[in-house]
């Protein structure tokens, strides 16, 4: 298994001595989790006198944002103000878990709130009804940073057994990704379907599909699942674009997009428009598209290089594939490839929002 952690040794069993105890006057605890300065996710939790019924009865808290890289030691208050609330899979219910946005000490976002100007240009094209699936490929790594069930000194066969696979010769973590599925589904998240990818210890699950602000506030929350599902089996998740050079393929946040005028008789004329306007904007696209995304947009490993656009249909070497139902159809989505494992959902949905629906060309 590699480096232990410190809490390998923890005796689980005994944990569940104490969370078997009886906590029935009313009371929950409310576990608030925040994006920090370096897109990191932070948590901490509170009681809450009754059961809150929407997010919007949760108090507005604050955090050392000198800890987080949001703020200076000399005025270190930031704030966390509830924007979404789901029920807690960890501590079970009435317990809850809250998506929070990050505010200054004038409770004005911060420049690492990037929710704040994604809300306000979804604000903007509601009557268009965005529809998101999110595809979150990720690596499972031992505490000494090889992929999971990797040999230590040696690298596995090469791809192609892997994806969609079963065996313990083909799959590894399985075990962390249904406890994962299983804990989306019990906070209330609308996580479609779940699978092994192509190099060995990496896996997808996508989130979708969600209506408008919900598809980046439920992927933020899936991950924050994640994390805390691996670190219970002593895992480490990797968001890294390309987290194994060589002949591997890499990690992405392929991003499903679609408007109401797409959805009906006619929207392939829209979706082609669409892909046009992106083709214009694609390096105002890709610098913000994830960290490190130049070492897996190559041109190789179902990608396009990242230095040039093309879209297509049915072609996952494209930097937007039109699904194939979708052109037989003649209405339906698109799927840009192009975000990376690490990105940021609230800027990628907010940037497609703002060149396809309302038009921008500025870089």
């Amino acid at each position: 298994m590699g480096h232990q952690a410190p809490s390998w040794a923890l005796e689980k069993q005994v944990k569940q001595n104490y969370m078997s105890l009886d906590c029935d006057d009313g009371r929950c605890i409310a576990t608030y989790v925040w994006i920090d300065g370096t897109s990191t996710l932070r948590q901490k939790s509170r009681t809450l006198e009754k059961e809150p019924k929407h997010f919007s009865e949760l108090p507005v808290w604050n955090f050392d944002g000198s800890s987080t890289g949001q703020a200076d030691g000399g005025n270190s208050d930031c704030y966390i103000r509830p924007v979404a609330m789901y029920r807690d899979p960890f501590r079970r219910d009435p317990n809850k878990l809250v998506m929070c946005e990050v505010l200054d000490f004038e409770l004005t976002p911060l420049k690492t709130n990037r929710r704040s100007k994604c809300a306000e240009a979804f604000a903007q094209v509601e009557d268009e009804e965005t529809w998101w699936g999110l595809e979150q490929e990720y690596t499972l790594l031992d505490l000494d940073g090889r992929p999971f069930g990797w040999p230590k000194d040696s690298e596995p066969a090469a791809q192609g057994p892997y994806y969609c696979g079963v065996g313990a010769n083909r799959v590894y973590g399985r075990d962390i990704v249904e406890s994962h599925y299983r804990c989306c589904l019990y906070a209330g998240l609308n996580i479609s379907g779940t699978n092994a990818e192509v190099m060995p210890a990496q896996w997808e699950y996508q989130i979708g599909p969600a209506v408008g602000m919900d598809g980046g506030d439920q992927l933020w929350m899936s991950r924050f699942l994640l994390e805390q599902v691996a670190e219970d089996f002593h895992v480490v998740v990797s968001l890294d674009p390309k987290p194994m050079e060589g002949d591997w393929n890499g990690a992405g946040m392929h991003t499903n997009f679609s408007t109401k005028s797409m959805r009906v008789p006619g929207g392939l004329k829209i979706i082609n428009e669409a892909c046009e306007k992106l083709g214009k904007r694609h390096q105002a696209h890709i610098k913000q598209y994830g960290e490190g995304n130049e070492r897996r947009l190559t041109g190789r490993h179902e990608t396009n290089s990242i230095d040039d656009f093309a879209y297509g249909v049915a072609n996952r070497g494209a930097s937007i594939r039109i699904p194939r139902e979708t052109e037989a159809k003649g209405y339906g989505y698109l799927e840009d490839r192009r975000p990376s494992s690490n990105c940021d959902p609230y800027i990628v949905t907010e940037l497609i929002v703002r060149t396809c629906i309302l038009n921008e060309t500025d870089e």
